[in-house]
């Protein structure tokens, strides 16, 4: 990926690149890096990569946690020196104040999951928020939650922003990642004293990202026919249902498990009931041509295609035929063929009944990130030792192997910063903010709130979780640090918040 430089004003050159809403490159001051991480016409996939197969890419994503990350060695050393004046940015947005007791904490509307594969090829979630941006459109969280870590000097694929996620649910939209901002320093030295990131996304998309419409079976067969995403459901019925239609058009929706003392015969036996047996492709296409049995020849009905996702298909070694690859929503596809058998049922036989259906993405664009959850505001030149609320999703364990977080919902920590800057070595950071906070993997990214109104659930980033420390050596990790937000910081994000990102659907 070629790295994009801007000026340090922020201001953006157009070129042949304006089409697709992209920062260009002009004459830099090496403050901020830009790189695509979705143009428009890739978008689309990043989308349906995420959001088959009933959302099951999210639910595999595990929180980042690489041992890089989190450290055990520190110590601290003089204090912070402000490169420009305060300053900062309203946030937007502002919800209806409610009533709220001490310490029980309305958690922002802003806060989400941040999903990408890395370079790995492994898919991971931080933590991150929506950010105050000329357009609407900007996301913070942390640059190594955009970024290889691993001194490739590239963004990480497939990202997207999902704000208030929630088992397998994204309730205001899906936001793809369309261009990233970090500091030179961090793009090209991996200094974590940097790190942090802002993230142009497209307008959400909402609505039923998996629709699962219940159709026949034959209009199941004509949209398999056509490529379309197709799903099978198997319910268990009674043996009176079974038999009810085993002599009916409808014999294609059930099917029989054999029970104990189960034995199979003639189609001429006496109590002799037919069935189908799954055989392999030629098996089948032989039986076709042996004349007129029970039902339609010497076959049971019509192959039957089946969705599944990547980890059934490469584990799949049964007589049916399996796709070559993923379709255009990244579902598998296995075919199953069957013949006619007859048999006397034996105990516990066991009666199923399928349904079929055609899956649909019913979506619609949302509009503007910040215009459906709001944007917290922007902080940069802060005094050290201030108060702030840090939110995120922690999920991983402790260095004794403690796991006390889900990664289900957002937790957070809220006291001073330290007012002496963190030295961490093994990451060559010299100058890093750190606050008390029990917290594990998955935090990363989150946000560091300044003047956190609890009434509007609105403050100012004035940081964003880097490092996750265990301090006083007990197994635990009891710090989180960020990088100090500076006048470099506010260049960045400056460029970030000026930058259009557009829509996907119309």
């Amino acid at each position: 990926m070629k790295r994009i430089l801007l000026p340090a004003g922020g201001a953006i050159l157009a070129t042949g690149l304006l089409a697709a809403g992209l920062a260009s490159t002009a004459q830099a001051d090496d403050t901020v890096s830009a790189d695509v991480l979705a143009a428009q016409d890739k978008a689309a996939d990043v989308l349906s990569f995420w959001t088959a197969s009933n959302n099951q890419a999210m639910s595999k994503a595990v929180a980042f946690n690489p041992d890089a990350l989190e450290v055990s060695k520190i110590s601290s050393g003089g204090g912070y020196t402000s490169d420009t004046k305060p300053g900062s940015t309203a946030p937007i947005g502002e919800e209806k104040k409610v009533a709220a007791k001490v310490q029980n904490v309305n958690l922002p509307k802003t806060i989400g999951k941040v999903f990408f594969e890395g370079r790995d090829g492994k898919l991971y979630w931080c933590s991150g928020t929506s950010i105050q941006s000329q357009y609407r459109n900007l996301v913070a969280t942390a640059a190594h939650c955009v970024y290889d870590i691993g001194g490739n000097d590239e963004v990480v694929s497939r990202w997207v922003f999902v704000p208030g996620y929630y088992q397998k649910k994204a309730p205001f939209g899906v936001y793809v990642g369309k261009q990233a901002f970090t500091h030179y320093d961090f793009d090209i030295y991996e200094d974590f004293d940097r790190d942090y990131a802002f993230v142009t996304v497209y307008d959400g998309i909402g609505g039923v990202l998996n629709a699962h419409d219940k159709v026949t079976y034959n209009e199941y067969k004509a949209a398999a026919a056509k490529g379309e995403a197709t799903d099978i459901k198997k319910t268990e019925v009674s043996e009176d249902e079974y038999k009810k239609h085993l002599n009916t058009p409808d014999a294609v929706y059930y099917d029989v498990e054999l029970g104990e003392g189960s034995k199979v015969v003639g189609p001429d036996n006496a109590g002799a009931v037919v069935d189908k047996v799954e055989v392999t492709e030629a098996a089948y296409n032989d039986a076709k041509k042996l004349g007129t049995g029970r039902g339609q020849g010497f076959v049971f009905g019509d192959p039957i295609v089946e969705n599944v996702d990547e980890a059934t298909w490469k584990s799949y070694s049964g007589p049916g035929t399996k796709s070559a690859k993923a379709d255009q929503y990244g579902n598998y596809t296995i075919t199953h063929f069957y013949t006619q058998k007859w048999y006397v049922p034996g105990t516990a036989t066991k009666y199923y009944r399928y349904d079929y259906y055609v899956v649909s993405h019913k979506v619609k664009s949302v509009g503007r990130l910040g215009d459906i959850v709001g944007g917290q505001g922007f902080a940069w030149n802060q005094p050290a030792g201030k108060a702030i609320r840090a939110f995120g999703y922690p999920y991983g364990p402790h260095l004794d192997g403690n796991k006390p977080f889900t990664g289900v919902t957002p937790k957070w920590c809220y006291g001073p910063t330290a007012k002496k800057a963190l030295l961490i070595p093994s990451k060559k950071v010299e100058e890093q903010l750190s606050m008390k906070c029990t917290v594990t993997a998955g935090f990363d990214g989150g946000p560091w709130l300044y003047k956190y109104s609890n009434a509007k659930r609105l403050g100012y980033v004035n940081g964003v979780t880097s490092l996750i420390a265990d301090v006083d050596g007990n197994k635990r990790y009891d710090t989180i640090t960020s990088a100090y937000f500076d006048g470099e910081t506010n260049v960045v994000y400056q460029a970030a918040a000026k930058a259009w990102s557009g829509k996907l659907i119309p």
